[in-house]
């Protein structure tokens, strides 16, 4: 139970002029603190996520109560598919999502009005961490010319891993329409590469190390350490509508990853902790796994960047303006 002052606020008539001011002064704070004024109450906001270390700044945020000192009453809501998040947004199911570039640039050239708030994790080419191509062994798979003709397995078409190989492939003077992509859950590209169902399969931690312990599969291209620094891998995004209707809550949500970065820099074992908690990674999985690289300000460059390689690859119709599909 909260005791609130007493106050007197009577003012004998005989008082001096001074102290019938300071009584007056006081009366109106007792007012005040007598249960006229109340705090405002936090935003609620439902944010979609899949479960990927390409958040772990939303998960830092929100399990360091972050966004809460900032107004922000966050709820996480895990989501099976990264292309549904925009459909979620439509829907208000969540108003925030974290969704992967392809998804953003190819639900607005389906004609939803989405747009990016903040970035999440990025490329960091002087990490050891990133998804890798690795072989069957007993496959002769060692350039980019030697994945035609092959079947592959990628966790999604369309996907980030699935677009930036094919850009790695013809980077590499390789045809990427003659290679057979076949979608394969990553938790089970092992045993589908061991069954011989596939040739080769994109990975990433923390399955990528029990492949290659296992000797499942060998390595043939850790791919993504050739793509640019500092691109992209998630957007935290919303309609057009709710982010001109709520810049502040934007405000405090792009504050509250920011000190998220910070805190991750500073405590990568505690930033570990938590993110293989709520991810429910196993603990020999979190222990070994590449801790991200996060930025929460994303350019116009990054979205061109991911829209060049689309429009290349026939996911697109039209060219998107970044300029106009980014929140200040």
């Amino acid at each position: 139970m909260m005791l609130r002052p007493r106050c007197r606020t009577h003012t004998p008539a005989h008082a001096p002029a001074h102290m019938r001011r300071h009584l007056a002064a006081f009366a109106i704070v007792c007012a005040g603190l007598g249960g006229g004024a109340r705090a405002a109450e936090p935003v609620r906001l439902s944010v979609g996520y899949t479960n990927t270390m390409s958040c772990a700044g939303l998960f830092i945020a929100a399990d360091q109560g972050l966004f809460a000192k900032r107004g922000l009453d966050v709820s996480l809501v895990l989501v099976a598919l990264n292309s549904t998040i925009p459909s979620a947004l439509v829907g208000g199911s969540v108003q925030i999502g974290a969704a992967t570039p392809p998804v953003l640039l190819q639900a607005v050239d389906g004609g939803l009005d989405i747009v990016a708030v903040a970035g999440g994790a990025v490329n960091d080419i002087h990490s050891r961490g990133g998804p890798i191509a690795v072989a069957r062994p007993g496959v002769s798979i060692r350039t980019a010319k030697d994945f035609e003709g092959r079947r592959v397995g990628v966790p999604g078409i369309g996907a980030n891993m699935h677009v930036l190989f094919r850009r790695w492939l013809t980077l590499h003077g390789a045809d990427d329409r003659k290679v057979n992509f076949v979608e394969v859950p990553m938790a089970q590209a092992g045993d589908i590469l061991r069954s011989g169902n596939v040739d080769a399969v994109l990975t990433n931690e923390p399955y990528s190390q029990r492949i290659l312990r296992s000797r499942t599969g060998v390595l043939v291209a850790p791919y993504y350490l050739e793509m640019p620094d500092g691109l992209f891998a998630i957007y935290y995004v919303s309609t057009r509508e709710w982010a001109r209707n709520n810049p502040a809550a934007i405000q405090g949500f792009r504050e509250g990853l920011q000190e998220a970065t910070q805190f991750l820099a500073h405590d990568p074992a505690k930033a570990r902790e938590i993110v293989g908690r709520i991810t429910r990674l196993p603990p020999d999985a979190v222990a070994s796994i590449t801790l991200p690289t996060l930025e929460v300000t994303v350019p116009g460059a990054d979205l061109k960047y991911w829209a060049d390689i689309l429009l290349a690859q026939g996911a697109l119709r039209s060219r998107p303006d970044p300029a106009h599909l980014i929140i200040k």
